[in-house]
Parts: structure tokens; sequence; C-alpha cells
């Protein structure tokens, strides 16, 4: 098992490797496997650019990213031009869905809201507008509203884990409740963590995912 000093020195060799992202201002602290990132960036994709990258790293259990955006004066876009930019992004990621999402801007933070038939397209809204530059921050309030049977989640959530080559469905349990899944047990990293909540929400009928899976290297 790694140790947090072992985890601090490649936490900051990725960072340092990932090309879309300035680690100049920002500084890494590790306790108990969990990293915290604290700094600024001045852009949002940079700071979440930088959490994705920490999670690659082996032995990392949790992140905190205290990362702040501070985006520079001469950049600001008032908040009508980040609505317009953010429903134009969502046009193009999910042009059906989005007719059945809002944007709502604040001082350049953007709030998702709304209701959609998969928990893919809820991710995939907050991807579309997290790459736009001159936001600060972003909040997604969409609701999953599925029209699969409660009975199939489960089901297919397993079949999923199984044909895939970056999950280890034997390590993973899996309870549903109607569109609610819960999945437990322990994975080899972050990254495999991350990869079974994604394959959780791109199944039918999930509103919900709570990941209680823990990393063990």
């Amino acid at each position: 098992m790694k140790s947090d000093s072992e985890i601090m020195r490649d936490v900051e060799a990725e960072l340092r490797w990932s090309p879309d992202f300035d680690e100049t201002d920002v500084a890494v602290k590790v306790n108990d496997s969990v990293v915290t990132m604290t700094g600024f960036v001045h852009k949002f994709a940079e700071k979440y650019q930088a959490e994705t990258a920490v999670k690659r790293v082996a032995g990392v259990a949790g992140v905190a990213n205290d990362i702040e955006v501070r985006l520079p004066s001469r950049d600001r876009v008032a908040d009508p031009e980040i609505a317009r930019e953010a429903v134009a992004a969502l046009r193009h990621e999910l042009p059906i869905a989005c007719e059945n999402i809002k944007v709502l801007v604040h001082q350049g933070r953007v709030t998702l809201e709304g209701a959609v038939e998969w928990g893919y397209q809820k991710e995939y809204a907050e991807n579309a507008v997290r790459r736009l530059r001159d936001i600060t921050g972003v909040s997604n309030l969409i609701v999953v509203r599925p029209r699969v049977a409660p009975t199939e989640v489960k089901r297919r959530i397993e079949e999923a884990f199984r044909r895939s080559a970056e999950v280890d469905g034997k390590s993973i349990s899996v309870d549903a409740h109607g569109g609610e899944v819960t999945l437990k047990g322990k994975v080899r990293s972050w990254a495999e963590r991350q990869e079974a909540q994604h394959t959780a929400w791109c199944a039918p009928g999930v509103t919900q995912v709570r990941n209680e899976i823990t990393v063990s290297p």
C-alpha cells in the first residue's frame, strides 16, 4: 500500500503530465490517502481536469477539490452570453433531450434544471456546459424520469459490469430500489470506481447512484 508521501509524489507528477492543466498555482496535500487540492485556476474546466487527473493515480482513496476559479477580468462575459453558449452546447450534445433542460446563470455559475429519461443524459448535459471557458461552476439539478420497469435496473447494470473490460464486476454488488442504485464492494483504483459509477448511470431507469465502493489497491 502506498504511503501518503508516495501518493503525493505521483499526484504532483500526474498534474504536471496533464497537457490541459497549469499546476503553477495549485497546492496538494495528502492525508490517509485522501488528496486535497487548493489554490486557483483561470478556467472551471481546469479545476475539473485537475480532479480527473488525481483520480487516475493509484492509491488515491478520496479527493477534496478546493481549487478556486478566478477568471481574468478581461475575459469576464456577461451571464446572458454564458446562458446562450450553454444552450447552444446542450443542443449540440443532446439535440432531443435539451428541449427539457433549462439553463440559469448567476455570476458565472451555471445551474441546469429539468428532466431527462436516461441517467447518462444528465451526465452529458453537465459535461457539455463544463467545457465553457467563462463559467465559475456548475450545479446539475436535472432529475431522471425513466420509462423502464424498476425491476430491470439491477439486472441491466450487472450485465454491463460483466461485459466491461475496465470494471471487475465480481467485486461489486448492486442494490436497486426502483431507480435508486447503491454500489458496494472494493476496486483497485479510483478510476475503476468512477467507471463503475458511470456504467450504473448509463443504465436505463437509473435516477440516482450512491457510490459506496472503496478503493483498495
